[in-house]
């Protein structure tokens, strides 16, 4: 879905503590033949023969800030990502093409972003311009935020637009390591997003609070169920996080998909079973398996209390009927509620518990967020969505997210996340 976007007042963003300190692309002075680094997060995929691109909202939620640098007459040189690591990387033409058609000028597109002829075409840009260099992650050195390929990121440029909430969450070379380099603004893309997350943050007694994790990336345990435990009412496992808390709490899940980070997720779900915790947590006593690989098998019912075979994985789960009372506002608060992650495997038909809780979510109104990663993209949802999945979580659980604690010159955390 295309977006145009409106720039929110001063006044808007009094309230927001994380953005206290942090220099703001809208403050900034766009001279005439200036150099712009612009950190982007248009990890989107293509489709070959079409300038339309299936998900373009990380791309459309930025164009605005693009188009401000343009106008003013700034000399562009875009960076951003696709894929996990060299191995996968991809070429990015197609997000130049694409963004050439909405910024409504040619977008050049380059497959390197370090090396004298990369830097060469920086320094040659018109006036006006915009050129995509390659993906940052052809560079090994990106994820680990490597401080000398940071630096050949920073001769792109002499000013940093950090946009991209969609990898705020990740301290790597192109939007934390080149920020020791370069001066460095935000962009309103990102001011936005956190704007408008910060009524989901911290606790709320005003609210009953309810946050439903799922999805497949272990930072939905690591980082969403270690510290929304201690903030939210409510918090209801499915997806990775429920395979998690089954076998930390000494049950069979079969081949139950748990990545490859099997072990600290366990480790840290049965961290969280042990300890207290502020809210009510919502582990299925009921789950529904099929034969693991075949999305075409039946599915049965089975209780988490019996073995499940090694030859079946869990794919949706019962959701208990006092979990349902509470997210549909039975203690008389109003009900602040957010997913992160798809429950269950919703593309594979396992739909049932997942619409009971879009259902619940949309009586909630204006008070219902799905965190729009790459999963919930998915589901049939026309409210709140926040272009972040990871971030969007970190920036719940901890208040901030490594990219505003670098330009706030804070220490950035150390935790990797791929």
């Amino acid at each position: 879905m295309r977006q145009d976007v409106v720039v929110m007042s001063h006044a808007s963003l009094s309230g927001v503590s994380a953005l206290r300190d942090v220099p703001l692309l809208r403050d900034a002075v766009v001279e005439r033949g200036s150099r712009w680094v612009y950190s982007a997060g248009f990890n989107v995929p293509a489709v070959a023969g079409r300038r339309e691109l299936p998900v373009s909202a990380r791309i459309d939620s930025e164009v605005a800030d693009l188009r401000r640098l343009v106008r003013g007459g700034a000399r562009v040189a875009l960076l951003s990502h696709q894929g996990d690591g060299p191995a996968s990387a991809a070429h990015l033409g197609h997000v130049a093409d694409y963004l050439g058609h909405r910024l409504g000028t040619r977008v050049q597109y380059v497959p390197a972003a370090v090396g004298g002829e990369a830097v060469d075409l920086a320094h040659t840009m018109a006036p006006g311009s915009v050129t995509v260099f390659g993906n940052t992650r052809f560079y090994a050195g990106e994820q680990n935020n490597d401080p000398q390929l940071a630096a050949e990121f920073a001769k792109l440029g002499d000013q940093v637009a950090v946009g991209g909430f969609s990898k705020a969450h990740r301290a790597h070379a192109s939007n934390v390591g080149i920020l020791a380099h370069r001066p460095a603004f935000l962009a309103d893309s990102v001011v936005r997003e956190v704007t408008a997350l910060d009524r989901w943050a911290g606790t709320d007694e005003s609210h009953y609070s309810v946050a439903v994790l799922g999805g497949m990336k272990r930072e939905k345990v690591e980082v969403g169920l270690a510290y929304l435990v201690d903030r939210y009412d409510l918090v209801i496992a499915g997806g990775v996080v429920l395979n998690a808390l089954l076998r930390a709490g000494g049950h069979s899940i079969g081949g139950s998909f748990l990545g490859t980070s099997a072990d600290r997720m366990v480790a840290a779900a049965r961290m969280v079973r042990s300890r207290p915790r502020r809210a009510e947590l919502h582990v299925a006593s009921e789950v529904f398996v099929r034969a693991a690989g075949n999305r075409h098998a039946d599915v049965r019912r089975a209780r988490v209390s019996e073995p499940i075979p090694d030859a079946d994985m869990i794919v949706d789960f019962v959701l208990e009927p006092w979990a349902l009372g509470r997210l549909s506002g039975s203690r008389g608060r109003p009900v602040r509620c957010l997913l992160a992650g798809t429950p269950a495997l919703y593309v594979d038909g396992c739909r049932a518990t997942t619409d009971v809780i879009l259902g619940a979510f949309a009586l909630q109104g204006d008070n219902a967020l799905l965190l729009g990663g790459d999963t919930v993209a998915e589901l049939p949802w026309s409210g709140r969505r926040s272009a972040g999945g990871g971030s969007a979580l970190t920036f719940l659980a901890t208040g901030s997210c490594p990219v505003l604690d670098a330009m706030r010159g804070r220490p950035v955390s150390g935790r990797r996340h791929a």
